[in-house]
């Protein structure tokens, strides 16, 4: 009998349904790893449920193992952990993450899977590709000791770069968001927060990752004289306006973007997308770093899951999928 596998697909925008999909052999140089836990990215995964992603950034917003286009169907995700049950004899029985959808078990090369160092849990693993984010995002932003730094938007992402700048020496690090339940995150990852009106300026740099005008606005408005914003947001289909009159080019402001799909200019000589990846699952030894994860639900909830949380009805920064493979 051909094996097979359980994969979560988008049918339509706002629609979704587990499929059963044909499990392959593994050959020579693959591996066949069994889920144990994913993460849904309720920013970039949620967009894309709803059909957000415009018809220019299809190619750019194409998952490494995604199948199907957008809007949809498709299968489509990014933050996978699982065991390896075959392959080569080096990876056989580690726990490895790998940058796949949410399926039971999956066939990808031994190259695709990086293992969890035992330091991390596998519970903790699928923050994995937030973190790379967070690091090349302060690769391009090269903050220096003793800065003043405001991270906007208290979301996966913004707090993944407050929680690796909480480690950085002398640096006054303020994590904004406009939901006071925030705080709560904040403290568990050891940086001050703050409202958006109460966000202390002169900052000499701003990360942005609210995905609200508002939020960028608030960004320029912290700045002191020649800051940098690092735009970490991604806004979909929506445009957004940003108020580059008053003061703008007097101070003469920066706002720069930042994105993970390559590798951040000042490393891209001397790391790879294996490098800052393995970096990012080293970090994720903190146990600060679980404030990060805040539901989890059952592999089978989710076409009912994604909505919710697509909707806000489920608040959520990462939501944790559990596997019946894994025993739960």
């Amino acid at each position: 009998m051909p094996r097979v596998a359980c994969a979560f697909w988008i049918n339509a925008p706002g629609h979704g349904e587990i499929r059963t999909v044909p499990l392959p052999d593994p050959g020579p140089d693959e591996v066949l790893v069994r889920t144990l836990c994913s993460g849904v990215s309720r920013g970039t995964e949620t967009l894309v449920f709803r059909g957000g992603v415009p018809v220019s950034q299809h190619s750019v917003m194409r998952a490494p193992f995604q199948e199907g286009d957008f809007p949809g169907p498709l299968k489509y995700g990014y933050l996978n952990v699982g065991v390896v049950e075959e392959g080569p004899p080096a990876l056989l029985g580690r726990t490895v993450f790998c940058l796949y959808p949410h399926q039971t078990h999956y066939v990808v090369p031994a190259s695709a899977v990086t293992p969890v160092p035992d330091s991390v849990p596998a519970s903790r693993a699928v923050l994995a590709g937030t973190v790379e984010t967070a690091v090349n995002a302060l690769w391009d932003a090269a903050p220096l000791v003793g800065d003043r730094i405001a991270v906007i938007g208290a979301g996966m992402v913004g707090c993944g770069v407050a929680a690796i700048l909480a480690r950085y020496p002398a640096v006054r690090v303020q994590l904004v968001d406009a939901d006071p339940a925030r705080a709560a995150t904040a403290e568990a990852l050891g940086v001050d927060f703050a409202l958006p009106q109460d966000a202390l300026g002169d900052c000499d740099l701003v990360v942005h990752a609210s995905a609200t005008e508002e939020g960028l606005a608030r960004s320029l408005e912290l700045l002191a004289p020649e800051g940098t914003v690092i735009e970490l947001s991604w806004y979909g289909d929506r445009q957004v306006s940003l108020p580059l009159g008053e003061a703008f080019h007097s101070r003469r402001l920066v706002v720069r973007s930042s994105q993970v799909g390559a590798v951040s200019p000042a490393r891209r000589a001397r790391r790879t997308f294996a490098d800052r990846l393995a970096l990012a699952l080293d970090l994720l030894a903190d146990p600060a770093f679980d404030a990060l994860i805040t539901g989890e639900s059952a592999f089978e909830e989710l076409p009912e899951v994604l909505p919710r949380l697509a909707s806000g009805d489920l608040p959520a920064l990462c939501h944790r999928i559990r596997y019946a493979s894994a025993g739960g």
